[in-house]
């Protein structure tokens, strides 16, 4: 798997180092937005931190822990999508993102959440998706609730942003109702 076509404008592909000054320029460009829901931008400072981060996510990947892909719109890199963390026991993913705010309103997080659910249960026969998205971070809750995710709980206190703690709502998307063993 190197590259996913979501539709004619948008393209998922596994991460690279090629990617690492693309990745720089939006962290640069953009570090105060992305703070806002991110705890690692604010130590992204050159291009080796976006080198390491793709080397561990690719041997990561090679592991089947995760999978990783840039964001590609229009022929340019504008965030990054990932299964965080892949539990084969609980066949259950985490799926996390970010996007450039320039690219903001375009579907582009709605396509590509689609698309990895849809990799999720029909391409790796996994059982649930979830997603874990601060209360206060109103756009990613409303893709959340958009694509039929539905609300287990809140996490108190689940993250320190910047000496900020936050909650954390946690959605999750069967693949069916029934239970597994």
């Amino acid at each position: 798997m190197d590259t996913i076509k979501v539709d004619k404008d948008l393209e998922l592909v596994l991460v690279h180092t090629k990617f690492s000054k693309s990745y720089l320029n939006i962290v640069l460009t953009q570090r105060d937005y992305l703070n806002q829901w991110l705890t690692w931008p604010q130590h992204a400072n050159d291009e080796q931190f976006f080198i390491n981060f793709i080397n561990r996510s690719l041997d990561d990947y090679a592991a089947g822990k995760s999978l990783t892909c840039a964001m590609i719109f229009k022929g340019e890199i504008v965030g990054n999508i990932s299964f965080n963390v892949i539990d084969h026991s609980l066949k259950k993913v985490e799926i996390g993102y970010w996007l450039s705010s320039k690219f903001q309103g375009k579907g582009i997080v709605t396509k590509s959440v689609t698309k990895f659910i849809d990799i999720a249960f029909n391409q790796m026969g996994l059982k649930k998706v979830q997603i874990s998205v601060a209360v206060v971070n109103i756009p990613s809750r409303n893709i959340c609730e958009r694509l039929g995710f539905i609300l287990e709980g809140v996490i108190t206190r689940a993250e320190n942003l910047h000496g900020k703690v936050v909650d954390h709502a946690i959605y999750g998307l069967q693949a069916t109702k029934q239970t597994d063993g």
